[in-house]
């Protein structure tokens, strides 16, 4: 293993057998009927990635692509089919609520227990104790068995250990979304320092917009599977074209004529978006936008054949890929009948533009529902580069245009 990576997985594979039945897997594991075969699930196969040490890297992928498989092979938890995982350095895992934590003992016996586990004497817990107490901050609950605690008050404690043992690896595998929004932001925070001191994060995680600001780096899985692994800008869109079923391999990604030849491009085509253009306050088609003044996004669409409930939207993302504002017809309650086949269309957005002075990115879609299911007719990804001008940025993302009022006494 090169002294440079803290995890290597080298072609794992990992196939369950399925039993219908306790027994039969008894049967299975003594090989009790030689001649009975069992069906199998693939969840890995011949996955292939490595972490450099002090990187954060992302793992993305529908319910089922093998996500916290792969997080238990490297743990330890199970072992590969096929294929090695490999760790350099003390790694510190959250993997699932409950895991290494025993509910009959109070939350004080569990983190000398976990503790142990993780390698540190008690000496090096009772030095370690404040801070985690502290992190946590459930009060007198640390006294209670843990099986009284709520799933916030269990997340809460079992983070606060997992990050307070001075691990060089931290896995976490979606333990975050059960916990309020002011301990997520302090997790977060953490994550902060954690990168700024050089150690690696494994981080698991339906929330697109932390996997984007966090991760160096992110692989998609599907299906047990490796999709392709880049920068989390690549992958979110790769990712997204996987969840309504539009993913293709080598897909003809040609954006249309005005717009960006680079765009991500894919959909059914049953209606297509033909052409953008923006407008800012003077009227002029400009891609240059002045923060604070209003602007126009006009879209002109084909539909090729007849739609029961299309959709039209646009979104703003940063040039780090989080997506930062966006409509559609249907939030801004401008729901259009059915359309038939052969009708050409304009639609215009006029808003003003609030986003700080920097570059974004400009993505399109028409989508809908067909017999209730949800549909993607077209979507152009980051088909136009939008530069807002500002002679003044507030803190964050947008400017909240606030008012202030100085009253003397």
């Amino acid at each position: 293993m090169d002294n440079e990576l803290a995890i290597e997985v080298k072609n794992v594979t990992k196939v369950y057998s399925l039993y219908s039945r306790p027994s039969d897997r008894l049967i299975d594991t003594f090989h009790l009927m030689p001649w009975r075969k069992y069906p199998k699930n693939e969840a890995l196969k011949d996955v292939s990635f490595s972490v450099g040490k002090g990187e954060t890297v992302g793992i993305i992928g529908t319910n089922g692509s093998g996500k916290s498989t792969i997080l238990k092979i490297i743990t330890g938890v199970l072992t590969p089919t096929k294929g090695k995982a490999s760790v350099a350095g003390r790694i510190s895992a959250l993997l699932e609520l409950g895991a290494g934590f025993n509910a009959e003992y109070t939350g004080i016996e569990n983190v000398y227990l976990n503790g142990t586990m993780m390698g540190l004497s008690r000496e090096e817990i009772d030095k370690k104790l404040p801070e985690i107490l502290e992190f946590a901050d459930i009060g007198e609950y640390v006294n209670s068995p843990v099986k009284t605690y709520s799933s916030g008050m269990f997340v809460r404690l079992a983070f606060a250990v997992a990050i307070n043992i001075d691990p060089e690896i931290l896995i976490v595998d979606e333990a975050l979304s059960v916990g309020d929004v002011f301990f997520q932001a302090k997790c977060y925070r953490k994550f902060e320092e954690f990168k700024k001191q050089g150690k690696t994060i494994l981080f698991v995680s339906h929330d697109l917009s932390s996997i984007s600001k966090y991760c160096d780096r992110v692989i998609l899985l599907n299906k047990g599977t490796k999709l392709g692994e880049g920068s989390a800008k690549e992958m979110i869109d790769v990712y997204k074209q996987v969840l309504v079923g539009q993913y293709k391999e080598n897909a003809d990604n040609q954006g249309k004529e005005g717009l960006n030849p680079e765009t991500l491009e894919y959909g059914s085509k049953k209606a297509m978006i033909k052409d953008c253009k923006i407008y800012d306050h003077t009227g002029k088609n400009s891609n240059a936008l002045i923060k604070g003044q209003s602007f126009k996004i006009s879209v002109d669409y084909s539909v090729l054949e007849d739609l029961e409930a299309p959709i039209f939207a646009f979104s703003f993302k940063n040039v780090q890929g989080t997506e930062i504002t966006g409509t559609n017809t249907m939030i801004e309650k401008k729901i259009t009948d059915a359309i038939k086949g052969g009708t050409d269309l304009t639609i215009d957005f006029v808003q003003d533009m609030n986003l700080q002075g920097g570059e974004y990115l400009l993505s399109l879609g028409l989508t809908g529902f067909e017999k209730g299911e949800f549909t993607v007719y077209h979507r152009l990804y980051d088909c136009i580069n939008v530069t807002v001008v500002s002679d003044k940025d507030s803190v964050g993302y947008y400017d909240m245009n606030s008012e202030i009022n100085i009253t003397w006494k």
